[in-house]
């Protein structure tokens, strides 16, 4: 069993069941919903799924896709597409309490990814933020 939740606390969840992949999409939905580049996603069967506090907010992204955030501080958790993934939720793999532990297993939806990113590796890193 994992738990997880949102940045602010008000809405966590639990998931009893394993996974069956973690991948990390670079769709243009996914990243102009995160306001990200990518997201990793962990994908269970639906209902190892349990909200065990909040309620979610949904918001009907696409025809079929469902994305359900904290409606407080706005953290994306989980994706429905019965269309695409019947019988599955993806679950954002960072909102896990355990997000180290989860490594993503492919990319997908690479079609989709931003012409720089295959640049980022030879950005110079910082510890922290520079000059700090």
């Amino acid at each position: 069993m994992a738990s997880g939740g949102c940045h602010c606390g008000a809405v966590r969840y639990t998931v009893d069941g394993e996974m069956h992949h973690n991948a990390v999409c670079h769709c243009s939905d996914c990243r102009r919903s995160s306001g990200a580049i990518m997201v990793p996603w962990a994908a269970f069967a639906k209902d190892a799924l349990t909200v065990e506090s909040g309620t979610p907010s949904v918001y009907r992204s696409s025809e079929y896709g469902e994305r359900h955030f904290c409606g407080r501080c706005g953290t994306g958790l989980f994706y429905y597409n019965e269309q695409m993934l019947p019988g599955i939720v993806d679950i954002q793999a960072v909102s896990f309490d355990d997000a180290a532990e989860r490594a993503p297993q492919a990319h997908i939806q690479v079609a989709d990814s931003l012409p720089w990113e295959e640049s980022l590796g030879t950005l110079p890193r910082f510890d922290r933020y520079p000059g700090a």
